[in-house]
C-alpha cells in the first residue's frame, strides 16, 4: 500500500498519531510518506489538533481512494485504534526526531475546565502506558500528560521518569494542586530545565498549594514558570494581581491568552510585558511599561 500523511497544524511541533500510523504502516511493510498532490495514494491521513482558531485548513483535491481524518481539530470521539495507539512512534518522520521522544504516560484530567476539552474528551486521569512504550533512550523527553499528578499511578511513573536519566519536559504543565510532598522530591530527582504549573482562575486554593511548595522545589525562579489564563474570567486588576504574587514567592508568571484573536489590546500588551523576561525584568510594574500605560489610560 502507498500511504501518504497530511499534518494540517504543520506548526513545527511533530504529531504523534502521526508517528505513529507511520509506524503501523511501515512495519506492514506499505510505503509511508508525507502527501505530495501531484502522487496518487491507497489511504491519506489527516491529522488536525486545533481548530479554526489556530488553524486554516485548507481543502486540497487529495487523489487517494481512501481519506481518513482524525484528531481534535475534527472532533472529540475519533480515536486510535489499539494496534496504531499502543506503536513506538515513527521519530525519523520529523527532522531531528532520533534525541526526543514524545508520548503520554496518562491521558485525562478530572478538573472539567469550560476552556479545556480534555476532560470531555478523556474522562478522569489514567494510565495508558509505560516509558517503554515511547522512550528507548533519546536525550530528551516530552510528557504530553495534561494532568499526571492527578493520576495515582504518578509517583510510579516520576521513578520511571528519574531512572531515565533524560531531560524531562512536561509539555502540558504539573496541576500543583495534585502534587504530594513525596512528589515534589521526585521533580528534584529529575533532569528538568524548566517546570511549568498553571493558576488558571481567580482563586486562591492554588496559589497556597503554590506558597507551600516552593520552598520543596530546587529550582531558580525563572525555571518554574507559571502559566496565568487571561481573558477568561477575570479582570485585568486580577490578572495584576496573580502576576505579582507569583513573582514575589518566587515564581515565573506566563500569561496565556484565551481566544487571543479577538482578546482586547490590553490583555495582547500585558502578554507582551509579563512574557518577555527582557521587559518584565526591567520595568516591574505593567502601570509602569508604555504599552500598558497607554491602555491603562484608555480603559
Amino acid at each position: 500500500m502507498k500511504v501518504g500523511l497530511i499534518d494540517v497544524d504543520s506548526h513545527n511541533f511533530p504529531n504523534l498519531c502521526l508517528m505513529k500510523i507511520s509506524a503501523y504502516h511501515k512495519n506492514r511493510g506499505d510505503h509511508v510518506e508525507w502527501w505530495n498532490g501531484l502522487k496518487h495514494y491507497d489511504i491519506v491521513y489527516k491529522s488536525r489538533i486545533f481548530d479554526d482558531t489556530y488553524t486554516n485548513e485548507v481543502d486540497y483535491c487529495i487523489n487517494a481512494d481512501e481519506v481518513i481524518k482524525g484528531g481534535t481539530g475534527y472532533d472529540l470521539q475519533n480515536k486510535l485504534p489499539d494496534e496504531i495507539e499502543h506503536q513506538y512512534p515513527d521519530y525519523d518522520l520529523y527532522r531531528g526526531g532520533a534525541n526526543r521522544a514524545y508520548g503520554f504516560l496518562t491521558r485525562g484530567c478530572p478538573r472539567h475546565c469550560t476552556f479545556c476539552i480534555v476532560s470531555e474528551k478523556e474522562g478522569n486521569t489514567h494510565t495508558v502506558a509505560d516509558l517503554s512504550e515511547f522512550w528507548r533512550g533519546q536525550k530528551e523527553i516530552m510528557v504530553m500528560d495534561s494532568n499526571i499528578t492527578a493520576s495515582k499511578d504518578c509517583e510510579k511513573h516520576f521513578d520511571s521518569l528519574i531512572a531515565s536519566g533524560a531531560w524531562i519536559n512536561f509539555e502540558g504543565g504539573l496541576d500543583i494542586r495534585f502534587l504530594t510532598d513525596k512528589g515534589a522530591d521526585q521533580l528534584n530527582k529529575m533532569r528538568t530545565s524548566m517546570i511549568h504549573f498553571a493558576w488558571d482562575n481567580y482563586e486562591f486554593d492554588t496559589f497556597d498549594k503554590l506558597k507551600r511548595f516552593r520552598p520543596m522545589l530546587n529550582k531558580d525562579d525563572r525555571d518554574i514558570r507559571v502559566y496565568v489564563l487571561t481573558n477568561f474570567s477575570t479582570t485585568l486588576e486580577q490578572d495584576l494581581e496573580r502576576i505579582y504574587k507569583l513573582k514575589e514567592t518566587g515564581y515565573d508568571p506566563f500569561v496565556m491568552v484565551y481566544d487571543k484573536p479577538n482578546a482586547p489590546q490590553i490583555v495582547r500588551d500585558l502578554q507582551r510585558w509579563c512574557n518577555n523576561k527582557w521587559i518584565f525584568r526591567a520595568c516591574e510594574r505593567f502601570e509602569n511599561y508604555k504599552g500598558g500605560r497607554e491602555c491603562l489610560k484608555n480603559c
